[in-house]
């Protein structure tokens, strides 16, 4: 039961809390920290003795990590950088990330994430739009920012190298990267700085303090390219504080269930740079003193098997996609998982036969959560004591209100389907300089609208039947690919599947399926045969396409419109 101070008048308004853990409040704790730089601050001196980051076997501790931003930090500020200006990373999950990204955080500078597999395009986009005026970048995609520097406001370039903080080790790795791999294209940025000489030359100089409070600015996070021009969503030190709070008061209920290690060990495949990762690994990781094993390139499955292998990990978050390529690897089947705490799903479905897979070899729940840019990320999560996969997103964290709306606003009784809105101090100060998007997205009653349809049950947990924009209309039925996908991964010769919407002179849309298979004996016949067996006619695909793999973003989400 949750705690008796709870009214049936709350459970009336906020049917969740009724199915909420015990000892989790309804409403978050007041935040420790001040600022993200307070918190790094305070956590670097309280856990100096204990690793921070590893990353091919080369290990940061907190002592460490609080010297080296510092001094990044410091060499920002030498340049001539203010409060609020804007700072670019542009690196894969490597030890320059965490230093460069506390130290941008302590100098009182704004983030701007970058996936390093951009385009010119969507770089100098990006660039441009947020007024980043220092970038710093892997040298395996400094060729990209060769080609649109001077078309862009940045002034000053910071170059890194796989090796950079691998001390002696870094040489070998640097050759191996560059001259045996050769992941390097050749490039040309006149006036960069090599990361190891802005350290030293940051060494010697002080971290000036800045005034930073709740509502100033940390990140902007850089989404909504699948829905036309990518915006900044504009992450305040508040906003991700406040999800920090809320995550920490949920994630006790892990431990609480199978017991806390003396120091969580993290798992981070998912970059760094994207919000999932960023919040609950790098923002999360430092509040609880955890330890960070970084994997540079988690598509590399028997690579990240073999590192898997290496350590006692306690927490896992990852996605649909890379469960499954785990799951039919054999090394992986055969680890150890006796250390494992948590695992989460997020970014997109987990399906159900993944989850059922993975519980059967690892003996854990994968715990799906949801959020967004927006909202810093995590708006809901499934309760991490519960014995199964529940196929939703469970319920709203603490200080988060979930409605679920039609068209003109209005909120919809539990059960049917409309938009997810979310309200919470967790939930963004808006797209950066678009005052238009932001008023698209914002009610007047302070809920963000997700863009993705789902409805409530009555235990107050949300289940996604899919994004507005993906749905597709047959004859006026709805037909949520979510469903259609599902069903077809069930299917033992299946490994991926989406479905997407194709026009239909007769009925306006058709359902079509794009398959990745085990094995040749999966024909069309099969797949068909499968899908009526599952699947109400208007739903079942007209049309089925064989495919050797579907085109994700790097993050492993299906990209449905690529194959519309």
């Amino acid at each position: 039961m949750a705690q008796a101070s709870k009214s049936a008048s709350a459970y009336a308004d906020k049917p969740w809390l009724k199915s909420y853990p015990d000892g989790v409040p309804a409403e978050m704790a007041a935040i420790p920290y001040g600022s993200l730089a307070d918190m790094v601050d305070r956590c670097c001196r309280k856990y100096a003795d204990r690793a921070a980051y590893t990353c091919m076997d080369k290990t940061l501790t907190y002592a460490e990590l609080d010297t080296a931003s510092k001094a990044f930090g410091a060499y920002l500020q030498s340049l001539g950088l203010e409060k609020g200006d804007r700072v670019a990373l542009m690196m894969p999950n490597i030890l320059q990330y965490p230093v460069a990204l506390y130290g941008v955080l302590r100098a009182g500078m704004v983030v701007v994430n970058v996936n390093p597999l951009y385009t010119p395009r969507e770089l100098e986009h990006q660039l441009n739009d947020s007024g980043a005026t220092a970038i710093v970048v892997l040298e395996n995609f400094a060729h990209t920012l060769q080609q649109v520097a001077a078309r862009t406001g940045v002034k000053h370039m910071i170059v890194a190298t796989m090796g950079d903080l691998m001390g002696l080790k870094g040489h070998l790795v640097n050759f191996v990267v560059r001259k045996v791999k050769k992941m390097v294209p050749a490039w040309s940025l006149p006036g960069h700085v090599g990361f190891k000489a802005a350290l030293k030359a940051g060494g010697g100089k002080t971290l000036a303090a800045r005034q930073l409070g709740h509502d100033d600015v940390a990140f902007l996070q850089y989404t909504g390219g699948t829905t036309g021009v990518s915006k900044g969503a504009t992450l305040t030190h508040g906003n991700v504080l406040a999800n920090v709070q809320q995550n920490t008061h949920w994630v006790e209920v892990a431990y609480a269930a199978r017991g806390k290690p003396d120091q969580i060990t993290y798992l981070c495949a998912l970059p760094l740079y994207h919000i999932f990762a960023l919040t609950v690994n790098a923002i999360c990781g430092m509040d609880q003193g955890g330890h960070n094993v970084l994997i540079p390139n988690p598509r590399d499955i028997p690579g990240f098997v073999k590192e898997m292998a290496k350590y006692k990990w306690n927490f896992f978050a990852g996605l649909n996609t890379l469960f499954n390529a785990l799951l039919n690897n054999e090394d992986f089947r055969n680890l150890d998982f006796s250390s494992v705490r948590l695992v989460m799903g997020g970014g997109m479905a987990v399906q159900k036969p993944v989850a059922d897979r993975w519980k059967e070899i690892t003996g854990t729940v994968i715990y799906e959560g949801y959020g967004l840019s927006e909202t810093s990320p995590v708006a809901t999560a499934n309760r991490f004591d519960s014995p199964d996969f529940t196929g939703t997103i469970g319920l709203p964290l603490p200080s988060t209100d979930i409605a679920i709306r039609d068209e003109d606003g209005n909120d919809l009784p539990l059960g049917e389907v409309g938009e997810i809105c979310i309200r919470g101090p967790q939930v963004m100060a808006g797209y950066w300089n678009r005052p238009d998007e932001t008023a698209n997205v914002m009610t007047p009653d302070g809920y963000f609208r997700s863009g993705d349809m789902g409805f409530m049950d009555e235990a107050g947990r949300t289940k996604i039947v899919d994004r507005k924009k993906d749905m597709i209309l047959v004859s006026g039925f709805n037909v949520y690919p979510n469903e259609v996908e599902e069903v077809a991964v069930s299917h033992p010769g299946i490994v991926e599947a989406a479905a997407v919407g194709v026009p239909d002179e007769h009925s306006g849309e058709v359902v079509k399926l794009f398959v990745v298979r085990k094995d040749a004996s999966v024909t069309e016949a099969v797949v068909r045969e499968h899908c009526a067996a599952n699947l109400t006619g208007y739903k079942r695909p007209k049309i089925i396409e064989f495919r050797d793999d579907l085109p994700k973003t790097n993050v492993g989400k299906i990209l449905r419109r690529e194959l519309r």
